[in-house]
This record gives C-alpha cells, structure tokens and sequence, in this order.
C-alpha cells in the first residue's frame, strides 16, 4: 500500500484529494497538513512513501519546506502540487529534489498515476516538460529575468510580493534584517526594480504567487 501525506492550506483540494485516493485500492491517505508546521509534525511520527506538497503554504516558502524536509528525510519523494504553470517552477523545485511536479488543473487520472510513478521511483512531468529536460535540467535560455534569481533571493522575493515586510521576512527565515535587506538589495539590482511596489506588480504580472 503506498502511504501518502498531503499539504495544502486550502481544505477542499485536501478534501477532494481523499475522496479521490478512497477509489483507489493500492494507495492510502496517510495523512493531511494544511501548513508546513503540521506537515513536520505528521513526518515527524508517521510512516510515508510519498509527499504531496503545495508551492504556497501560509507559514513557509514552499522551496524552503522542500529543502527542510529532504534534508531530514532524505529518502522522501515529494511530489510538487501547484496552480502555478511548469515552467514557472518546475526547474526550480527539481534541482532542489522534488521527484515531480503537478498543476492543481490537471485530471485525477493524472495526479494517481503520477504518485505511482515517483513511489516507484521514477519521475513524473508533463510531456511538455519532458522535452525541454531532455539532455539535462532545462538547458535553456532564460525566459523571465526572475529565472536568474538564486533560491533564498528567489524566496525573499515572493514574501515581499506576499506583503510581508523585512522584519517579517527576517523572524519567518530566522535571518538576520540586514541579511534579509541585502537579498532584497541584490534581487531588485537583477530584476530592474526600485521599490517593493514594483516586486508586487512584478510578481502578479507573471502569477508566481495565487
């Protein structure tokens, strides 16, 4: 039986996820969070074979969650839920160790047989995406100027753009506000941006937050 944990904040995809692994004989639902917090807590205490975890938590960057959980525990296969289209994460979230990644618009057809698939321990991306790793991760030009952003600039990023402000940022990261004012420094230099209204307009124009 593969055991399967989600986390998702928002209550009906976590509730139609259930309804949709109840029809299915070789997987269970071993346990649901609707925030990184109760997703450790689950970890912490539960057996799984694989992680369902949403880009967008309300209490952590969904990147920072996924790095925290591979490094204890190393052997989860954590399998990306986003609204978001693939080629604005998924590149990100692979090289960080995701085994997979999932639009929320896609079929449930989809979502079952991409669970099989990691458990299994193989890949799941959409054929789309497929093409454009073939011979490596996305050996590309880069599309988006925020492309060019490392993952913790690429994390203070979406904060901001989220309304939280340096001082939040710093407790939420446990960095320092100087820390935290010099990714912002360093991103905004990258990005062509003078101001924290401009990261939001930024970050709405191009979706990269629900």
């Amino acid at each position: 039986m593969i055991q399967v944990v989600i986390t998702d904040d928002h209550e009906l995809i976590r509730d139609g996820f259930r309804k949709l692994l109840s029809r299915e004989k070789d997987i269970a639902l071993a346990g649901e969070a609707g925030d990184a917090h109760e997703l450790f807590n689950i970890l912490d205490t539960t057996s799984c074979d694989v992680v369902i975890l949403d880009i967008n938590l309300p209490d952590m960057d969904g990147i920072e969650v996924l790095k925290t959980l591979l490094g204890r525990f190393p052997d989860a296969k954590v399998l990306i839920l986003s609204m978001h289209p693939e080629e604005r994460y998924a590149e990100r979230v692979l090289k960080c160790g995701a085994v997979g990644y999932i639009n929320k618009a896609t079929v449930s057809d989809e979502l079952i047989r991409a669970i099989r698939k990691v458990h299994n321990g193989g890949r799941y991306i959409s054929e789309q995406t497929a093409e454009k790793l073939a011979g490596g991760i996305y050996p590309r030009k880069m599309e988006y100027p925020h492309e060019t952003l490392s993952d913790r600039e690429f994390e203070i990023f979406i904060h901001i753009g989220g309304g939280k402000s340096v001082q939040d940022i710093s407790e939420l990261l446990n960095l320092s506000v100087n820390t935290v004012n010099t990714y912002r420094r360093r991103l905004m230099e990258k990005l062509g941006l003078h101001s924290n209204a401009e990261i939001v307009q930024y970050i709405y124009r191009h979706k990269l937050i629900d």
